[in-house]
């Protein structure tokens, strides 16, 4: 590898999300293999990790190559690595042989938790792949993702993008590409309800919009027609509370300026319509409501064996709470 503009040897990929973490991964691969002088063969990467993973297998890859040949080593796994192979890593860590990168997938838990503070003393370039659980984090996934395409999007059109197909990373990511590639770059909500017809038809901003502002039979209606037509659970319930929440924001910080909420994450574009569905709200219901999303929320994600009834009594809960006012 170069010299002067040599890319970090030790990094940290930190993090549950399988997707983020392979992404982060890759682009460690890609980086190093860019700086690869002219005439030198480029980095061989090397895989290894999990729970039966021992500190000899660990040495023999981590000890200087008898040919010095260029190398990338990635450790997957590494929260549960034994004592032993912790030890492996964190001395090789300490002191890599020449012409190699070493890689750390690690979730930030398991019994080899206290590798990471290890690995971060050693100086290692930190990747962030934690999962996004908010709704507002995967709709900035979105935004982010077309900004690496070079299309600007207006958050309307990226909004309406995770509606349509869900919070899966992996396939956010492959769904900007392919509108990009579609389009020409001219992606906005009608694009996006273009090539994903079916789905937004009915959103889930739909059934929560008229769920918070009170209209029980026209928020059962669009909740039935949205599963119908594919809508993941998991968006409704994200979108139900995503609207509750930016009310309970809007509705305990009255007078605060938009610009104000937006480093809170409320939109701009969004603060307008939310201040006047407050007026649907008291400070009881409000509480409430945000026990119901919440409580959604755990069954939707794996707490109920019937997700289409959760999502039927939240949304009727919801819209019951804003017609009483």
């Amino acid at each position: 590898m170069a010299s002067g503009s040599a890319p970090a040897v030790l990094h940290l990929v930190l993090g549950e999300d399988e997707f983020l973490t392979e992404r982060a991964t890759t682009g460690v691969v890609s980086t190093v293999r860019a700086a690869t002088p002219a005439g030198q063969d480029p980095p061989v990467v090397s895989r290894l990790g999990g729970p039966e993973v021992t500190a000899p297998q660990l040495f023999e890859l981590l000890s200087p190559s008898l040919f010095g040949e260029a190398r990338i080593v990635v450790i997957t796994g590494a929260a549960e690595l034994g004592k032993d192979a912790q030890s492996a890593v964190f001395g090789a860590a300490r002191d890599l042989p020449p012409e190699t990168v070493l890689v750390v997938q690690h979730t930030g838990g398991g019994r080899a938790k206290a590798l990471v503070a290890d690995l971060r003393k050693a100086g290692a370039e930190e990747h962030a792949a934690g999962k996004l659980t908010r709704h507002m984090d995967v709709v900035g996934f979105v935004r982010s993702e077309f900004r690496t395409l070079d299309v600007r999007v207006a958050p309307e059109a990226c909004e309406a993008l995770v509606e349509a197909v869900g919070t899966d990373l992996r396939q956010l990511a492959s769904a900007c590409g392919q509108l990009v590639a579609d389009t020409g770059g001219k992606v906005d909500v009608e694009a996006v309800r273009r090539y994903h017809s079916g789905v937004v038809g009915v959103s889930g901003f739909t059934v929560a919009e008229r769920a918070v502002t009170g209209d029980v039979a026209g928020a059962i209606e669009a909740l039935e027609w949205a599963m119908h037509t594919g809508v993941p659970h998991v968006v409704l319930a994200d979108a139900l509370a995503d609207a509750v929440n930016s009310i309970a924001l809007v509705g305990t910080q009255r007078g605060v300026p938009s610009a104000d909420l937006a480093r809170q994450g409320l939109p701009p574009w969004k603060v307008k319509k939310v201040t006047a569905q407050t007026r649907y709200w008291s400070i009881e219901t409000l509480g409430s409501a945000l026990q119901v999303v919440a409580t959604l929320n755990g069954e939707v994600k794996g707490g109920a064996e019937d997700t289409s009834y959760a999502l039927e009594r939240a949304v009727r809960a919801v819209g019951t709470l804003a017609s009483a006012g």
